[in-house]
């Protein structure tokens, strides 16, 4: 699919880093990418991108790891953009993998996590008095996140993973930089210096060091923030995403559909009662099935189950075994 884009900004290079390992969803992430875990019809990726369509981004740097080339091939099978890919084969941190795309990054740029889903505004980044705009959401335990300090209207401090409920500004994984130059440069003083933070190269403490340069850096509030990082944190976006709109409803054999649910083309359900908040994707095949507040993912295979809470992998086979009554 094509991504639209309209006149509101001046040209930028959006920049993905895709990389993790995804660890804290495997065993999903043994076999496919985090970025392409599939729920509400389409991947965590596509809906990334959705939210990004009427951004004018000029080109597109993909910086991907493991598994990166079902990347490759998913941007490349369902999208007409301008796309580079770097490969960050040793996962150093955030700012390091940044550092790899430096031959590409040049003037303004907007860096987006893909493993968050936002509803944020976008508009206009190029107009403001800033070298640096930081996206934030105020949350009820800040220490898993990276928070924004601010002052008189401005960004005076980031700090990674906070250790007190102080500050409850967490950034979002959505950054705009005037210059990709500068922030570039901010990450090789942080290699040189060997600067880590918890054993890692962050994103936080190169916009620091830019702002400790006298860099002005600026927060704008997001109205939805849902993270697609573990498999809890996947199904509560999943039923957001359900809940707004992403539904999709098609005929089922002897069954019950139990709004809100997004069935794909190609699924086969037989007997069973789906819903609330299930997806189905393309080619699965449910026999006797009571499931809610899951996702079945492509090609699965599903009989004579209950499911609830549940993720259920690519062209996985789950099927309770019958006992001889004899026995």
């Amino acid at each position: 699919m094509a991504l639209p884009q309209a006149p509101a900004l001046e040209l930028m290079q959006g920049i993905l880093p895709l990389a993790g390992l995804g660890t804290r969803m495997r065993p999903l992430t043994w076999s496919r990418p985090k970025p392409l875990l599939y729920l509400a019809g389409q991947t965590v990726l596509d809906h990334v991108l959705d939210r990004l369509a009427a951004v004018p981004i000029e080109e597109w740097i993909l910086i991907v790891g493991y598994l990166g080339e079902q990347i490759r091939a998913h941007i490349r099978s369902h999208y007409t953009i301008e796309a580079h890919f770097v490969e960050q084969r040793e996962l150093k941190g955030q700012a390091h993998a940044l550092y790899l795309a430096k031959h590409l990054m040049h003037g303004p740029c907007l860096i987006v996590f893909a493993d968050t889903l936002f509803e944020a505004d976008l508009s206009g980044l190029d107009e403001e008095d800033a070298d640096i705009v930081l996206f934030t959401k105020e949350v009820q335990d800040p220490r898993r996140f990276g928070v924004a300090i601010e002052e008189g209207g401005q960004v005076v401090r980031i700090r990674e993973k906070p250790e007190t409920m102080e500050h409850r500004q967490a950034v979002v994984g959505i950054y705009y930089i005037r210059q990709g130059e500068a922030l570039i440069a901010a990450i090789e003083h942080l290699l040189a210096q060997d600067m880590r933070t918890k054993g890692e190269y962050y994103l936080a403490d190169a916009l620091q060091l830019m702002i400790d340069r006298g860099a002005r850096a600026i927060a704008r509030r997001v109205a939805v923030w849902e993270d697609c990082g573990t498999p809890e944190t996947l199904l509560q976006t999943h039923r957001y995403l359900l809940d707004h709109g992403f539904t999709r409803e098609l005929g089922v054999t002897n069954s019950v559909l139990i709004p809100p649910v997004y069935i794909a083309d190609g699924a086969q359900i037989v007997d069973s009662v789906i819903g609330p908040y299930v997806t189905v994707g393309p080619g699965a095949r449910l026999k006797r099935v009571v499931a809610r507040d899951s996702i079945l993912d492509a090609g699965c295979q599903v009989a004579d189950l209950l499911l609830a809470n549940s993720l259920i992998g690519r062209e996985a086979k789950v099927q309770v075994a019958h006992q001889d009554a004899r026995k």
